[in-house]
């Protein structure tokens, strides 16, 4: 049986005031509200608030909200910080995604009758109190002035549709059926984790359940017979009023891929493209920066490391709302897209993603395992093997910290089951700004193969930092096909020195759930059989990648 730790609610906060919210149905929400001010002079006139929705205990210690509406607070502002529903001291059913609009909008309109507010409400927040902001906006309720998510998705934990008919489809994250047994199973939290050598995920999941004496609604939602509740009432989150937005995304956000659908949905609406600015910071779904002191790389902030977080994490979204929520400035203030080249120091500004001048350039892989300009002519077939019982690790222990731990992958390019293709040093500085694509044919001795795809840049010392990814899975895997593959975006500096290098492998373990090889359910597992897998190269439907170059030259 798993151990499982139960967390409740922390102490609510002694710089706030405790409040109840009445939703439509009559459910009560739980708030803390701080006004500006100090504690024996609470400032409750009329202003600006900043609402933060969220699942973690609006009082705990893992989200330091208290130490974030003190800041915001200490601006100004006044903040609403509250528990969604059926969670800590929320009442209702602890229900994933689908009561976010509402109650989004119900405790905006709250917030405009108390007597400390002056109607214009403002939110911000990480990943899933990121995406209660896009819910709120999508209620479009006029007194929502603006939102600054981060690191976040409308489709935020959205599983795999496996009905959908397409021979192409996303891998199936692991935490896409544990954040329902975790996060989400009831008020509290449940921290436990599989026995990842088991693999028998639902089986072990029945086992939690039985132990902690209750099923648990979103579970039981999703899985085995997945029941899609609607989100967003009209379907499309962007369908309906528009809200000025400052979407923060990370370079080595696990969930990045979700933020820049999300870009590419928001160019498709003109209202909401009109005051969409983009901001991409160096960092991980924890927040977390690739060029953090040691000392900073460390799971358990000490209160001081948090409080040297807050204007990094909040001053962004407070010069946005200075603009849109209080009206001091100008739209010409912000940048269309703020963004930093990794390893260089700072933000840079331009009107568009990719900045202008970026140009995309292909490189192609061989079977010397050279990344060359020009494609080979002859076709040729690489082959590795998928081996359920020996799979190719995740490099690091938790997907959403991965600058915590900042891994050396070169050894997984040792393995005999991930081929690997390196370009030469580059001569000079080559900035990276855009998307990485690459195209694939392939086909496996199984049914259903997962193809992983790794940009990596490979210092002179031989270590290795991951830089680009991205993942696909084949249906009727056995007849060739070619495989379009988003490796999501790049802005990076490639030094003097310095080489790409790509992995290719069809497992991820346990960040991805891994393929049986007999097409079976990678959560229920049963039998397994290894597969040979097979990668053209070469030819005219050689293995390529495009990457995009803003300035130097790719070798």
């Amino acid at each position: 049986m798993p151990e499982v730790l139960r967390l409740s609610s922390a102490p609510e906060s002694a710089l706030s005031v405790p409040a109840r919210v009445r939703m439509r149905d009559g459910i009560l929400l739980a708030a803390d509200v701080y006004l500006p001010g100090p504690p024996t002079q609470l400032d409750a006139t009329p202003g600006d608030t900043i609402l933060i929705r969220l699942p973690y205990d609006k009082s705990g210690k893992y989200c330091f909200i208290p130490q974030i509406a003190n800041y915001f607070s200490r601006h100004g502002y006044r903040v609403v910080a509250q528990d969604v529903r059926g969670k800590f001291r929320s009442e209702g059913e602890a229900l994933l995604f689908v009561n976010e609009v509402d109650d989004g909008y119900d405790t905006i309109q709250w917030i405009t009758q108390q007597p400390w507010s002056n109607g214009r409400v403002a939110m911000w927040g990480d990943s899933y109190y990121g995406y209660t902001q896009w819910a709120a906006a999508a209620s479009g309720h006029p007194a929502l002035k603006a939102i600054s998510p981060r690191v976040t998705g409308t489709q935020l934990g959205e599983p795999v549709h496996r009905n959908s008919g397409d021979r192409t489809r996303p891998v199936e994250w692991a935490v896409t059926y544990m954040y329902p047994l975790t996060q989400f199973f009831g008020r509290d939290t449940f921290q436990w984790e599989p026995d990842w050598s088991r693999r028998d995920f639902a089986a072990q999941a029945e086992e939690f359940m039985a132990q902690v004496g209750e099923r648990g609604v979103s579970y039981d939602q999703w899985y085995p017979r997945p029941v899609h509740l609607p989100r967003f009432p009209e379907g499309d989150p962007f369908a309906g009023r528009s809200v000025p937005v400052l979407h923060t995304i990370g370079w080595w956000d696990n969930c990045a891929p979700l933020s820049w659908a999300d870009v590419e949905h928001i160019a498709r609406h003109p209202q909401w493209d009109a005051h969409h600015f983009l901001r991409v910071e160096p960092i991980d779904h924890e927040s977390f920066q690739l060029l953090d002191a040691d000392d900073d790389r460390t799971w358990d902030r000490s209160d001081e490391q948090i409080h040297a977080l807050l204007p990094r994490t909040l001053d962004p979204a407070l010069e946005f709302f200075e603009v849109f929520v209080r009206r001091n400035g100008t739209v010409a203030d912000i940048p269309r897209v703020s963004w930093n080249l990794a390893h260089t120091d700072g933000m840079r500004e331009s009107a568009t993603w990719p900045p202008a001048g970026a140009r995309a350039v292909s490189r192609f892989a061989s079977a010397t395992g050279a990344l060359l300009s020009e494609r080979p002519a002859e076709a040729s077939t690489a082959n590795w093997t998928h081996n359920p019982d020996h799979l190719v690790p995740s490099s690091v222990p938790d997907a959403f910290s991965y600058l915590l731990t900042r891994p050396d992958e070169g050894p997984i390019g040792q393995r005999p089951d991930v081929l690997r293709f390196d370009s030469l040093p580059v001569a000079a500085d080559v900035d990276l700004a855009g998307p990485v694509r690459a195209r694939a044919q392939i086909h496996s001795s199984g049914p259903v193969m997962d193809l992983f795809v790794r940009v990596l840049d490979v210092a002179p010392d031989g270590t290795a930092l991951r830089i680009a990814r991205g993942q696909v899975q084949m249906l009727n895997a056995c007849e060739p096909g070619v495989v379009e593959v988003d490796l999501g975006q790049l802005g990076y500096r490639l030094r003097a020195g310095h080489r790409l290098r790509v992995h290719v492998s069809s497992s991820d373990y346990p960040e991805f759930l891994p393929q049986t090889g007999t097409g079976a359910d990678p959560w229920t597992w049963g039998e397994t059989a290894t597969n040979t897998q097979s990668l053209t190269l070469g030819g005219d439907d050689a293995f390529a990648l495009t990457f995009t170059v803003l300035e130097g030259e790719l070798p």
